[in-house]
């Protein structure tokens, strides 16, 4: 019987992402500004066998758990990946990150006459199902997902 190697090292506590488009890892620690972490070890691997998505990317962050906010960037970028909590060496939730119907605060809107892009107000898109597109709230622009800018 082949044994398996553990490619990554074990997380005590902290979180990982999970099925990562590989030409996205770096987009997903840029966004959730993972680069700028000096203090907890972050893990990334690239180019990982995955039966569901063929290969994949990975972030392990000890010692961090997202907020709803950073999980609602994240799904914009890369939705569906899987997100795995780990608390004292064990799995306490895994969940696929699903993009919210709303989002606040989060894109910004590509149209310049839009009043969210001349008044001090934060931006809201509905996200339009079945077609995955964005429409802002305020003056109905419409956007694909891989075309939205998160805000910083």
């Amino acid at each position: 019987m082949k044994q398996q190697q553990l490619l990554v090292a074990a997380l005590e506590n902290g979180t990982v992402i999970d099925h990562i488009p590989c030409d996205k890892v770096f987009q997903v620690v840029s966004l959730l500004h993972l680069d700028q972490n000096d203090r907890d070890a972050i893990t990334i691997g690239l180019n990982l066998k995955s039966e569901r998505i063929g290969l994949k990317g990975i972030v392990k962050v000890a010692n961090k758990f997202f907020t709803d906010e950073e999980l609602n960037q994240l799904s914009v970028i890369t939705p569906n990946v899987t997100l795995i909590t780990i608390r004292d060496f064990e799995v306490v939730e895994k969940k696929e990150v699903q993009m919210p119907d709303t989002l606040t605060g989060i894109v910004h809107c590509p149209n310049p006459k839009c009043i969210c892009n001349n008044e001090p107000m934060r931006t809201v898109f509905h996200l339009e199902r079945p077609s995955g597109r964005l429409r802002c709230h305020y003056c109905n622009t419409e956007i694909a997902t891989a075309e939205a800018v998160i805000e910083h």
